[in-house]
């Protein structure tokens, strides 16, 4: 049986000292968990090694050997990590703040006031106001709640999903949309010229007849009393083809590198980007889908502003025929994105149904 989890943000307020048992993740998941503000601490200490940060304003220079560099160096991060901070990524801090303006508003409204855009995913109905759907014999919860819905393109937006609370939400998180999606198509210039592509063409691959659908996710990961045994999000690759990531300035988001959990650190005027499932395809397993998962804390609230680039449901991926040879053969075989994106859910299910874990 199937049911609605109840609202973590609920949960956290009651004053409880321990969490459910729903949300405590099994012994074999809990490696380089615990409390996120510790975990980035330690890490510090100990200089272990971060996530790197690329700048994008010098693929802007006229000179060729400056912006040669930056597009290795985007190149080398998307091989070897899988994600990366950007700076120099053309968003204004204004437009940024205002995003984050709107979404905190939105989460500090009274619960019942959220709860009228509140999302039913048991019939299809995904965009909205959310918590994790389990199964109960699986116990396996997540400590957040979100607001899902898509953000671009504009004309195929469903504006009555979208707050009406805060009054500006709709227009600034509209400008955010447009503005995501011209830096995504950047990004994939530099991806297509690291690989040596056409500049466009991952872009042009990954939009088909129509055009990339930015699907942003705010997270909402209250305070956790039990942040070692607990996870906001569990471990998982995403299926977009890139997302991007602004948060807070909390601490939280892990990216296994070389079998260890690497903390990300909150780095100011940079926005994350992860490689996801349909670019690493395309790219045939050159650029790596990064396993991501996200720790809680103590004593703040985080909050992330996620947003998938996702192609169209019935694009085809597979590895772009320049990036096929006899030494180098497709690793992956042709679905739509959409049988992709089943599948992945189905092995889930399946996974959560025998009652096995990650």
């Amino acid at each position: 049986m199937v049911v609605v989890a109840a609202r973590v943000e609920s949960l956290a307020q009651s004053g409880l000292n321990a969490i459910p048992t729903e949300y405590i993740r099994p012994v074999e998941e809990r490696k380089d968990m615990g409390d996120a503000l510790e975990v980035v601490k330690a890490q510090i200490k100990e200089g272990t090694r971060q996530i790197p940060v690329v700048d994008l304003r010098d693929f802007n220079s006229e000179n060729k050997e400056i912006k040669q560099a930056c597009v290795e160096s985007v190149r080398k991060a998307a091989e070897e990590w899988g994600v990366m901070h950007i700076a120099g990524h053309g968003m204004s801090a204004e437009l940024l703040e205002q995003v984050q303006k709107v979404g905190k508003q939105f989460f500090h409204l009274p619960l019942e006031q959220k709860e009228r855009y509140a999302n039913d995913q048991a019939s299809g109905n995904i965009q909205g106001y959310g918590s994790k759907l389990s199964n109960n014999s699986s116990g396996q919860l997540e400590w957040e709640d979100y607001f899902f819905h898509l953000i671009h393109p504009e004309e195929k937006a469903d504006f009555t999903v979208w707050p009406k609370e805060p009054s500006d939400y709709i227009e600034v998180t509209k400008e955010y949309g447009k503005q995501l999606r011209g830096l995504a198509a950047k990004v994939l210039s530099i991806l297509s010229l690291g690989l040596g592509l056409d500049e466009d063409r991952f872009d042009r691959e990954l939009r088909g007849s129509e055009d990339l659908a930015l699907q942003l996710k705010i997270n909402y990961y209250p305070k956790c009393p039990q942040p070692d045994l607990a996870l906001g999000v569990e471990a998982h690759t995403d299926v977009s083809s890139l997302t991007f990531i602004n948060t807070n300035g909390v601490p939280g988001l892990q990216v296994l590198k070389d079998d260890r959990w690497i903390t990300a650190e909150c780095i100011p005027d940079t926005v994350i980007v992860h490689i996801g499932d349909s670019l690493e395809i395309l790219s045939n397993g050159k650029y790596k889908s990064v396993v991501h998962r996200a720790l809680v804390n103590k004593e703040k609230v985080r909050i992330s502003w996620a947003v998938f680039c996702e192609p169209p449901e019935k694009l085809m991926l597979r590895p772009l025929e320049e990036l096929v040879s006899e030494d180098t053969p497709a690793k992956f075989t042709p679905r739509t994105f959409f049988q992709h994106f089943e599948q992945k859910l189905l092995f889930k299910k399946s996974f959560i149904a025998s009652g096995k874990t990650k």
